[in-house]
């Protein structure tokens, strides 16, 4: 096979982990994860073919938001380490051959941020204009994005007698990005990050982030030429650095996120339509809704990618689905109200969600690798770790990391009292979903995800390929291929309970070609019009490679 040089795009065949590190690993028994914990881990993390961490906020916070309420852009929260451990995990992650980015969250700050503090000291404050301050909220406001928490986006405060914007909640101030000298420092504190080895950002809440709300929209006519900057200066600092971002919008303005055909904004997006039309499609067992969400996908630069993914760290949005899908996948994922959460998502994980089924999990996770695009793991997915019910909110899916069968699951020595949230209990509790115990089968969860990392490596078809929807007959199957230069990836994937017979027609196939199963042993020869049939098991899945006559490359 013909391979491009790639090296400045590795993100487009990369395997990202997203893990919080207050959660992942405590080495010193103070109950709190720590950066010392997580460098311990990074060798875990390899071997199962992670190839990028993905960091949530590791800055200085009162945490109330899960650290996003950030109160100083170049410090490690004491809890969780210094600089020097920082550096130290980004060091021996580059030892391993991974790259590391990190949340990077400027759409607002903490109230106990200095310039905040400043700000609201007085109207003639320096950091005044580093925030949005109205004397009266306009007639008009945006609906909040916490329901149960705010009931507006504008908050009154006492001390300097004005409304200041909040999107999120009212200790996080929105940030006046209309303000060069915000724009200036934003930038600055990328820059920090990056000398310290981070290999770019995933940057938190975009399209707040760009908004001009409450502000004279005629100071920033603009917004995506910030966007540009941002990514030019990115690549002037690293040359392959990428900002990696959450834009849960329709096709049209994800695509302008992108920088349009010119792909000169934000690198690569979270396809969240695909991701809530693959829960649709699994809950009507009907391939439909999700390769029409994967066709209709915006065409998009060479240079920016689409990252794919089944849970993140977040509720589970379901907000582009009409009300009536969105009711189906509650009802087949998500029936009680405690299982919902702002009317809108799941705060669950895949597992429970699947009442546990092995081969349900196990044909998601092979669904999710072979579409098209960079795929992105939550932690603890690897092991199919499930949501603790008892907390409140999305913090239900950020439980400590299952390492064993032990003391708060090998998480903490400490009193589970001291825990940042209470480790999941009953069957998906460190007893039954541990790390431990998988890595020693061969027949694990663990052990399939590092396969399907493995197999996703050997095909870069799937980072830069085009995708296509084969036709046949049943409803319930996925047949797609996913085809670059010479390399062809086939792969099937059955969505219903009902075992299936598929044919297929592979019309430019060369004479004499086969499909190589790359999941299990075997192949299959295609007759002299390109055709075979398949058998699925229920909820079964295979990847292919199309290998023509005399092709001597490793399948």
């Amino acid at each position: 096979m013909r391979i491009t040089d790639t090296a400045d795009l590795w993100w487009k065949n990369a395997i990202f982990y997203c893990l919080d590190v207050e959660t992942f690993f405590d080495s010193d028994g103070d109950g709190v994860g720590d950066l010392a914990g997580l460098a311990q881990r990074i060798d875990y993390l390899a071997d199962l073919g992670v190839t990028c961490l993905w960091l949530m906020p590791v800055y200085p916070t009162p945490d109330r938001d899960d650290g996003y309420d950030v109160k100083d852009f170049y410090g490690i929260d004491p809890r969780l380490g210094s600089l020097g451990d920082f550096v130290e995990v980004v060091r021996t992650a580059k030892d391993r051959g991974m790259r590391v980015i990190a949340d990077i969250v400027v759409n607002h700050t903490s109230d106990q941020h200095p310039w905040f503090k400043s700000a609201r000291s007085s109207r003639n404050s320096p950091y005044r204009d580093f925030y949005v301050w109205r004397d009266e909220p306009p007639a008009q406001q945006q609906e909040v994005v916490f329901p149960d928490k705010e009931d507006s986006v504008w908050e009154y405060d006492e001390k300097s007698g004005q409304y200041y914007l909040h999107q999120f909640y009212k200790h996080q101030p929105d940030l006046n990005v209309t303000n060069p000298k915000v724009r200036d420092e934003i930038a600055k504190a990328m820059g920090f990050w990056l000398e310290l080895g981070l290999s770019g950002f995933r940057v938190d809440a975009v399209p707040f982030f760009l908004a001009t709300n409450g502000v004279d929209e005629h100071a920033f006519t603009d917004p995506h030429g910030f966007l540009r900057d941002l990514r030019s200066f990115l690549g002037r600092r690293t040359g392959d650095g990428i900002l990696l971002g959450e834009v849960n919008l329709e096709h049209a303005d994800q695509q302008r996120f992108f920088g349009g055909t010119d792909g000169d904004e934000l690198t690569m997006l979270f396809d969240f339509i695909a991701m809530q039309a693959m829960y649709l499609s699994l809950a009507r067992a009907d391939a439909a809704p999700l390769a029409k969400a994967l066709l209709d996908r915006p065409g998009i630069s060479p240079d920016c990618q689409w990252a794919t993914f089944v849970r993140n760290h977040d509720e589970l949005t379901l907000d582009k689905l009409s009300d009536a899908e969105r009711e189906e996948v509650f009802a087949a994922f998500g029936p009680e109200p405690e299982m919902q959460v702002y009317g809108r998502g799941l705060r669950r994980r895949l597992p429970p969600m699947l009442d546990g089924d092995p081969r349900r999990i196990r044909m998601v996770y092979s669904l999710l690798f072979s579409l098209p695009g960079t795929p992105v793991l939550f932690y603890g997915e690897e092991i199919g770790m499930g949501e603790n019910p008892d907390v409140e909110g999305r913090m239900a899916v950020r439980t400590p990391m299952q390492w064993d069968d032990g003391k708060n699951g090998g998480f903490s020595t400490a009193a589970a009292s001291k825990l940042p949230v209470p480790v999941v209990e009953g069957g998906y509790g460190p007893a039954h979903v541990n790390a431990q115990a998988q890595r020693r089968d061969p027949e694990s969860l663990h052990s399939f995800v590092s396969l399907l990392m493995r197999r996703y490596r050997d095909c870069p078809e799937l980072g830069w390929g085009a995708f296509a929807v084969l036709d046949q007959p049943h409803a319930a199957v996925l047949a797609h291929t996913v085809t670059w230069e010479d390399a062809c990836l086939v792969a099937l994937h059955n969505l219903g309970p009902e075992p299936v017979s598929v044919p297929l027609a592979l019309p430019d196939a060369q004479e004499g070609s086969r499909l190589v199963d790359l999941l299990a042993e075997g192949s299959t020869p295609l007759d002299e019009k390109g055709r075979v049939e398949l058998s699925l098991p229920s909820y079964g899945y295979r990847w292919m490679r199309l290998v023509a006559p005399g092709d001597l490359r490793l399948v």
